[in-house]
């Protein structure tokens, strides 16, 4: 996801390395630091693969420069986007750095197919404890942190499926 995010701040504007190491470290900083060593190699490798250049920035010193995203950058960009892996719908923090940079896709039924994966993911049962092959529910578990776990995770998927709903104009399916 760490490209992802490199690319899609870099199809938004051209960007000094700090800067991007800033926007990055934002987007996702919070639950995963980003560091100088995995930002620059990834910048090295999208460099290399033609992604994105660099400009020398004379204004800013020596050894200081701007990356802008290529034309075969933002291609690229925009076929992850797209067609994002499963792991990128079903964690929630990757998930987040696809739906930061969705709006570049400029086909909304695009847009609209990777939220119907997302949430397709989100009505299927889970729970981070199973009684043998079955999600249990909070009121199963009888331990008051995991119970608070589930009860957090619930309300965070319920208030996410709601939003998915609302932008793809669909009705919650009939409760039983």
């Amino acid at each position: 996801m760490l490209e992802v995010a490199i690319l899609g701040f870099l199809a938004e504007s051209s960007l000094p390395g700090h800067e991007l190491r800033r926007r990055v470290s934002h987007l996702t900083g919070h639950t995963r630091p980003v560091s100088d060593g995995s930002l620059y190699p990834a910048i090295n490798r999208l460099a290399k693969a033609g992604l994105l250049e660099r400009r020398a920035d004379p204004r800013a010193g020596p050894a200081r420069y701007v990356l802008s995203l290529t034309e075969a950058g933002r291609a690229d960009l925009l076929e992850r986007l797209r067609k994002p892996a499963e792991h990128e719908i079903t964690d929630h923090t990757r998930f987040c750095t696809v739906l930061s940079f969705l709006s570049l896709l400029p086909d909304l039924a695009e847009q609209h197919a990777v939220l119907r994966r997302r949430l397709a993911f989100l009505e299927e049962p889970a729970s981070f404890f199973y009684d043998g092959e079955r999600p249990m529910r909070a009121e199963e578990v009888t331990d008051p942190y995991r119970r608070g776990m589930l009860l957090a995770a619930r309300a965070t998927s319920r208030a996410e499926r709601a939003w998915l709903r609302e932008v793809l104009g669909e009705q919650p399916p009939e409760q039983s």
